[in-house]
């Protein structure tokens, strides 16, 4: 894991040129037909062949389109079939914005499933006293609390507590509806959308003690 300077440094010097070919691909490069599909946040071992994966990281991650997911999406408004995020959304500033903003991308009917750690089911094992459910990622913790820290806080990296209602409320907010959460990663309500290759990039889990809350929503045809 970088240090938190050296990221604010590269943010702070790439980041007018990130907004700069995110706006570019959204006026110029999005294709104006056909079916889009967008990974956000893909890093290295989880490109998607035949997606489009957008990343902030030129360096380290693959990604088809290079742009700060703090900014806007770049893609035209109504131009995209489905976006996946997989432990994404709790990084992000301003959460709420980012639903909006793929809210305002997707075709009416479009779809979105996002990932990220599951508060929920972390505060019921904190409450139950279960260390073994907790990991050592990223400091070797002793103490309970300290492994719940490291779960929702990430040293400093996660800047939202991601729970089932959380999300329910942002996505309805901006328009989403049908959304759901999905228990296991083998259960889709689109598999049009979100195909084996997309599945197999999520940890398996079972109901009572996922370590990602995933959900899915839908915009409405008539938005």
């Amino acid at each position: 894991m970088l240090p938190r300077t050296v990221k604010a440094g590269f943010y702070f010097v790439a980041g007018p040129l990130m907004k700069a070919n995110g706006a570019l691909h959204r006026s110029l490069r999005t294709p104006r037909a056909g079916v889009i599909r967008a990974h956000l946040g893909p890093g290295q071992k989880n490109y998607l062949p035949q997606w489009v994966n957008v990343d902030a990281n030129m360096f380290t991650a693959r990604c088809d389109v290079w742009a700060d997911l703090r900014n806007k999406l770049p893609f035209r408004d109504g131009s995209v079939d489905a976006f996946y995020s997989h432990h994404v959304v709790e990084h992000l500033p301003n959460m709420e914005r980012h639903f909006a903003d793929m809210f305002r991308c997707l075709k009416p009917g479009g779809v979105i499933r996002i990932g990220g750690p599951n508060g929920d089911v972390a505060v019921r094992k904190f409450l139950e006293g279960d260390h073994s459910w907790f990991g050592d990622f990223p400091d070797k913790r002793s103490s309970i609390g300290g492994r719940l820290d490291n779960f929702l806080l990430c040293r400093g990296e996660h800047v939202a507590l991601l729970t089932l209602s959380y999300l329910q409320e942002i996505a309805t907010r901006v328009g989403f509806r049908d959304i759901e959460p999905r228990q296991v990663c083998t259960e889709t309500a689109y598999p049009d959308r979100f195909d084996p290759a997309v599945l197999a990039l999520e940890e398996e889990q079972t109901p009572e003690a996922a370590h990602t809350l995933i959900i899915e929503a839908r915009k409405p045809l008539d938005a």
